[in-house]
């Protein structure tokens, strides 16, 4: 085993991003020595291991390169303009020859960069000419330069994977510009991020240009029916040549999550074919990427595994919004999270969290529960009266009227999946922390809609989802501090924004 000093020294950039944040987890699983590049340190402090280093630095600011650059032997350049207000292409230029000069300067071996597929250089659009300007400016750097050019990321949470399922799950029919029918070659995320860790350990010494993709070739239109096939939607698809790039990102920035200075980017993009001409990558990595059904089969099993391990406390509070009530989208799911300060030892504000459901009923709104459970049962549901196995004490697994408990931590976390009749799934999540004067209860609704009727359920029932949500959660703080383990105080403290 080598000495941690004789390790290889790898440089991160991009730790904040959708495939560098990835690619942090992969990297900490090899036998090196990882420092992340980052303009706010903080904003990587969540992910990273206790091993990763993370230095202070903006590409824009060649001054902030030379401290993250010292003793590298492998730099990873993902950092792109893509949602820079102004002149994108000169700040991708800038930042990349910021970024060559330092690595020149230290003497960095190798620089590993993910650049765009698409032919002939005049006729690409602004974005992948871009994406193809800067891996020919860090090789002014001297240094050996690996570019992974690549078409569409398939993965949860990537930008077209968003915006294809936004468009599939909101509408049923979809009047659709021609780029839906330009090819492209999409890959699976965990695909290129072997492809980034192969880099690595790869031996060549000459810069290479690698095209990289999954087996399938597949238009925009393909990979949405594909989409929808797999979400058991029926979706009609209607192609017109009328819409502009600027009326297509408008329309993208209504429907989808992708704003429209982002979206008209990446329209424009589309316009040209990003399929594999060249071969080599697979021959000289000796990878097989998964086609796009599996590819997507993938990315909906990880969504569906990110619920599973998601903590909403930790998501809101990088978000800078971790108290009072926030209402806002991860991916396709919608969370609607309340937060109350109770004067109260965590222990004792757990135990009405733990008794819910059943004979104790959701200490707010019964009467439209027990409704709720009673409009299920009529639609051939679970219903609501299936009560609880135990009224004090809980286990994953067990039912608790028409939820059941997919995670249970003592004194700190439950949650509970439903199990009525919906179009989509449903949570509901409680989780307690300690403060100095007490404890902090936060109560999160999660909803994954399934198409438009799951998008229409969600907002026709806003309005008693604020109504019982808050009562049952004010109710809940209300119980905690009146248990005889609460903290001795003269009075409830507890903090919640109007709706």
């Amino acid at each position: 085993m080598p000495l941690e000093s004789d390790k290889q020294t790898v440089l991160l950039t991009g730790a904040t991003g959708y495939i560098g944040g990835r690619l942090l987890t992969r990297l900490e699983q090899q036998d090196i020595k990882l420092r992340c590049l980052a303009r706010d340190p903080r904003r990587v402090a969540h992910s990273r291991s206790a091993t990763t280093e993370v230095v202070k630095g903006d590409v824009l600011d060649p001054n902030s390169l030379d401290a993250a650059m010292e003793g590298v032997r492998t730099a990873y350049y993902l950092v792109h303009s893509m949602q820079s207000s102004g002149d994108f292409e000169s700040e991708d230029r800038q930042a990349a020859e910021n970024f060559a000069a330092a690595a020149r300067k230290a003497g960095v071996n190798r620089i590993v960069y993910v650049g765009g597929l698409g032919e002939e250089q005049e006729s690409l659009s602004a974005h992948l000419r871009s994406r193809q300007d800067v891996g020919q400016v860090l090789k002014e750097a001297g240094c050996q330069v690996v570019e992974l050019r690549a078409s569409i990321v398939i993965g949860s949470g990537s930008l077209s994977f968003e915006l294809v399922r936004s468009l599939v799950e909101r509408l049923p029919v979809m009047i659709c510009p021609k780029w839906v029918a330009t090819q492209a070659q999409p890959i699976a995320i965990e695909d290129l991020l072997d492809y980034l860790v192969a880099v690595l350990n790869w031996d060549g010494e000459e810069s290479r240009v690698f095209e990289i993709g999954g087996p399938d070739e597949a238009t925009y239109g393909d990979i949405m029916r594909e989409y929808a096939r797999q979400r058991g939607l029926r979706r009609l698809l209607i192609s017109v040549p009328v819409l502009t790039p600027r009326l297509s990102s408008l329309w993208l920035g209504l429907i989808t999550p992708v704003y429209a200075r982002v979206g008209r980017k990446l329209v424009e993009s589309m316009r040209n074919p990003t399929v594999v001409r060249d071969q080599s990558a697979l021959e000289t990595f000796g990878l097989r990427p998964r086609g796009l059904k599996a590819a997507i089969q993938r990315a909906i099993a990880n969504e569906d595994g990110e619920i599973a391990k998601t903590r909403w406390s930790d998501a809101l509070s990088s978000s800078g919004r971790a108290r009072g009530h926030v209402r806002q989208r991860f991916g396709n799911r919608i969370v609607d999270s309340r937060t109350i300060e109770v004067s109260a030892k965590p222990a004792a504000a757990f135990v009405p969290i733990r008794r819910i459901g059943g004979r104790c009923g959701w200490y707010w709104g019964n009467p439209l529960w027990r409704l709720r459970g009673w409009i299920d049962l009529f639609l051939g549901g679970v219903g609501g009266r299936r009560g609880r196995r135990n009224p004090d004490q809980l286990h994953v697994g067990d039912v608790v009227d028409s939820w059941r408990v997919e995670i249970y931590e003592p004194n700190r976390l439950l949650r509970l999946s439903a199990e009525m009749r919906l179009p989509g799934r449903a949570w509901l999540e409680f989780e307690v922390s300690s403060k100095e004067s007490g404890a902090v209860i936060r109560q999160t609704a999660i909803f994954d809609p399934v198409g438009l009727a799951g998008q229409m359920y969600w907002y026709a029932m806003l309005p008693f989802h604020n109504f019982i949500f808050n009562g049952m959660l004010k109710q809940i703080a209300s119980k905690a501090a009146a248990d005889p383990n609460a903290a001795a105080t003269t009075g409830q403290s507890w903090k919640t924004d109007a709706l």
